[in-house]
This record gives structure tokens, sequence and C-alpha cells, in this order.
């Protein structure tokens, strides 16, 4: 009798805490990204195991490998993520065009970071992907196509499990696509109310993404239907909307705006966006640049004492302003249901705000659009020649966010580099897609 009672005391408890679990009325959920209390039980009785991907990053700046551990909830299946490696490396592939066996050289070195947290006897189950973004994509297709053959070559010898999918240019709506996945699904904001999910703006070196999820009808109704995308995510079936703008990346779009005004093809490149004290040398796309400030100067005087003035060159402002908004307003669209939303940013976001202290560099933060362009007024109006492109860079954000996306100048962005200790990164999203939906 005794026996039977333990035995109902115990159904009683399971079905409580699986219950509770799946309707989310517990400390727990099966949206949660971490590893909960059920599931440390469920590795205790040797329910669960893990399961493994590997992701390189092939950026514009520098390449990354991020290899992930994930388990699946014994709730509901839903993946968990218990582990990540992050190492990145710099120049990016891209910047290899010329030699692609020393480029693969790098990523056959991230690779063999990524097989030192995998067990051996799961490396030939982890599926293994690199997806070059926009350095590659805006290299001339024989070079692209060079750079990926050798990698390629590479995957194929590796342990991992590879097809002939496994190496690619990513579009870039997935890009975007991924990001936003990687910043909803750490902060769990999966599995509610879809409208509690954050936009994400991710400015990266060659190109930037804005997605979201669209509730208001007029967004659904005018946007066009390659940018609307259907997806299924913790059994919830979601139109997100995602732009990518090729060009649009911090990098691409200081090549362009420093190249205003000067003869096409040149390497000395003069721009009313840099301080004259400014002449140095910047590399992009294997091309190095002379960069200098404009050939007439600007000044502002100010009153040192009640008898002196000292005068300081500058970067006007509203000057710079405008060649940044020709540029940027060719292209953008501009979602008006955006200036709604809660928003995420990261990546030279995040960047450019610390280094101007306007989050803290540790745990990121919120600051506005405002606050970037009060910044960038103010460094153009500060001779600073250990950050030469400083009033550049700050000047485009603020056209980005303001005339680009139509963001008013109070709008708040929460800014992040990590959360939990995750990077935010694209290669969250895919690894989750992959383990899913396979290569």
């Amino acid at each position: 009798m005794q026996n039977c009672f333990c035995m109902l005391i115990a159904f009683v408890v399971v079905s409580t805490i699986v219950t509770g679990s799946y309707f989310d009325v517990l400390p727990w959920s099966p949206y949660k990204h971490a590893t909960n209390t059920l599931d440390k039980v469920a590795f205790t009785l040797g329910l669960q195991k893990h399961s493994y991907a590997v992701i390189i990053d092939a950026g514009s700046t520098g390449s990354r490998v991020l290899a992930f551990t994930f388990h699946e909830s014994v709730i509901d299946k839903n993946l968990k993520l218990d582990h990540e490696l992050f190492i990145e490396v710099k120049p990016g592939l891209s910047s290899f065009s010329d030699n692609p066996t020393k480029g693969a050289e790098t990523i056959a070195g991230l690779l063999e970071k990524a097989k030192e947290v995998i067990p051996p006897s799961e490396l030939k189950n982890t599926p293994l992907a690199m997806k070059a973004t926009a350095g590659l994509r805006l290299l001339p297709v024989k070079k692209a196509e060079g750079l990926l053959e050798e990698v390629r070559k590479l995957f194929k010898a590796s342990p991992f499990l590879t097809n002939d999918n496994s190496v690619s240019i990513m579009d870039g709506s997935d890009e975007g696509l991924f990001s936003w996945f990687t910043v909803n699904f750490l902060l769990d904001l999966f599995g509610g109310d879809q409208e509690q999910t954050m936009a994400a703006l991710d400015l990266g070196g060659g190109s930037t993404q804005i997605t979201f999820i669209p509730t208001d009808q007029e967004t659904l109704n005018h946007t066009k239907s390659e940018f609307l995308r259907h997806i299924s995510a913790f059994h919830h079936n979601l139109t997100v909307y995602t732009q990518s703008y090729l060009g649009l990346g911090m990098m691409a779009a200081r090549k362009e705006i420093l190249s205003v005004g000067n003869a096409q093809g040149a390497t000395t490149l003069r721009s009313e966006c840099i301080n004259p004290i400014i002449t140095t040398e910047w590399t992009y796309a294997g091309v190095t640049y002379t960069v200098m400030g404009p050939e007439k100067s600007h000044y502002k005087e100010e009153k040192v004492d009640r008898n002196v003035k000292q005068k300081y060159p500058i970067v006007k402002f509203e000057e710079c302003f405008n060649i940044v908004s020709s540029y940027v307003n060719k292209t953008v669209d501009k979602p008006k249901e955006l200036n709604h939303k809660k928003i995420s940013a990261f990546s030279y976001y995040y960047d450019r705000a610390t280094e101007n202290s306007l989050i803290d560099p540790f745990t990121g933060g919120a600051t506005t659009v405002q606050d970037f362009h009060n910044a960038a007024n103010k460094t153009c109006e500060t001779p600073n020649s250990e950050q030469p492109f400083m009033c550049l860079d700050l000047t485009f954000i603020s056209v980005l966010l303001q005339q680009g996306f139509g963001l008013s100048l109070d709008k708040e962005l929460h800014l992040y580099k990590q959360i939990d200790g995750h990077e935010i990164s694209w290669a969250l999203g895919a690894a989750f897609h992959i383990l899913q939906n396979g290569l």
C-alpha cells in the first residue's frame, strides 16, 4: 500500500512539473533559451543528450567561429542553448581575394578551435556551415568563388558533417532574420504575444539589416512580398519584415562618403567629413587610401579668457550631414511602424556608442537617436587624430536612423553585444535553423 502511495505522489509531482512547465506557470518555461531545473533532472536520469553545430561567420571585417552546444527540452523538444564558443580573427576572408589559399588557412585555424569543444565521437554528427556576408557579396564573382572553393576543399577534408550547401554567400535577408531570431531567443521573447518581440537593427561592415514582426496592416499592405518572410518559431507561425541594404554597412558607406567630390578610382580622398588636421591611411576591400580633410579648412573660435581667443579646425557638421543624407536617402525604405516598436541594435551601433560613452562598454544599455546625433555634432567639432573617422561614422549612424529608418530623435535603442554571455550574432539563428531543417 505504501509503495502504491509513493508511486501516486511521484506521478502527481511529475505531472505537475510537466504541465506547469508547458503552460509557463512554473519558474521555468519551454520558451526560455537556457537549461532549466527539469532539464537538469532529465540529464541526471540520462534522458537527454547534447547536439552541436559549428558556424563560420565570414564577415567583411573578420571571420568568426561559433560552436554551439544545445539539448532538446523534455517538455516539447524545443532546443535549449547550453554553451557557445566564440573566436574571431582579422582581417575578413574577403581581404584574401588575391590569395584564396591563405584565406582558407584562417578558416582552418578556427575549425581547430571548434574541434576542441566538441566530443570527438560527435564530430561526424555535427553540422558545419560557413556563410559569407557583405564582404564577399561586394567582390567580383570570380574572386568570391575562388575563396569559396578553397573553403569547400577544407570542409570536405574535415571530420564535421558537411554537404554541398555548407559553404555559401548568405542572402542579406537571411542575415537579418537570423540576427533578429538570436536577439529575441536570448531575451526569451518567443512563445507569447508576438508584439512583445523586439525589432533588430544590425549594422555590419558591408551591409545593414532591419527586421521586425509587423502588426500594422498598412505595413503588410505596402511592403513588397520579397521583404515579408513567413516562418515558424516555437509552434507559432510568424510573418517577419526584413530588409538588407548592401553598401550601407559602416565600412562600405564610409568608402562611398569619402569618395564624394573625388575622381572615380582615386586613392587619395579629401572629404568634408574629415577634420582638416587629419592625414591617414585606410584600407578597404584590398585597396589602401590616403584620407584627408578638405582643401579649404573650417575653424571655430572660442574664448580662452577675457582677452584671448583660440581658433581650432573643425568639420562643418551641417555639410557632412548633407553629404551623408544624399547617400543614405537613395535606397532606404522607411517603415512607419518601426518607430513604435521596441528596438534592439548591435554590431557597429554598439561599438560606436561605447567608444563615445553613450552606454556601458561591458553591459550595454539604452540610448536614443538624439544621443547619437549629439555625439556626432560634438565629435565633428573636436579635432582628434586618434579617431579620424569618428565624426563621419557617427554622422552616418545619425542619418541612417533618422532619415533612413524614419526614427524620431527621442526613440530609444537597446544596444547589445552579448546577452546572458552569448554573442549577438546571426550565427545562433543559423545554427538553430540547420539543426531543425538540415544543412
